[in-house]
């Protein structure tokens, strides 16, 4: 009974792989890609690692045009989940900006969301260039609702219930893409 015990010296376990170190799962790129590879966390725990990489890639998602300038924030960002939420909301704003038809949005009020997106965009250093078309991250159907999701966007009433729904499916967002997917780098090749 009186046996001391050092709990910083003892073994955990093995890992059930349900909580990630850091909010979002980024690896090694095993292919010799040039851009960010998006996988389903399923598929991703399948695969054979090997020095020399992957012959073949999995099904999956290629992050090019805006989603690699989104991505890439992330990434940047990848051990500070508040600062991640909020480049994710930052995304959001910037695709309803770009993606979303709103009768708010044909107003003088669109010059709010303006300067809030640049000031965003500023202070937590994200910039996009190029064509903008996409820059949410793809999720496959059966995790979210995107029908619903721009829904509640053209819903809003107020520019405080659109910066709300916003807030909402980007957090959703964030979180699926936290547990239903891993985000291989670039090959570095080695």
């Amino acid at each position: 009974m009186g046996k001391v015990i050092d709990l910083h010296k003892r073994d955990k376990g093995p890992s059930t792989g349900s909580t990630a170190p850091e909010p979002w799962r980024f690896r090694r790129g095993l292919w010799r890609t040039s851009r960010f590879v998006q996988i389903r966390l399923s598929l991703a725990e399948t695969l054979e690692y090997t020095p020399e990489g992957l012959a073949t890639l999995p099904p999956h998602f290629s992050l090019k045009g805006g989603m690699s300038y989104s991505i890439r924030a992330m990434y940047m960002n990848r051990r500070d989940e508040k600062k991640m939420r909020e480049i994710y909301y930052l995304v959001g704003l910037t695709d309803c900006m770009i993606n979303q038809v709103h009768p708010i949005l044909r107003t003088d009020l669109l010059w709010g969301m303006y300067k809030k997106v640049f000031a965003m965009k500023e202070a937590l250093k994200v910039h996009w260039h190029g064509n903008l078309d996409q820059v949410l991250l793809p999720i496959d159907l059966e995790f979210f609702d995107d029908i619903s999701y721009r829904t509640s966007l053209a819903k809003a009433e107020t520019m405080k219930e659109l910066y709300g729904a916003i807030r909402e499916g980007t957090d959703e967002m964030f979180d699926i893409l936290s547990l239903e997917y891993v985000f291989f780098s670039p090959w570095m090749g080695g």
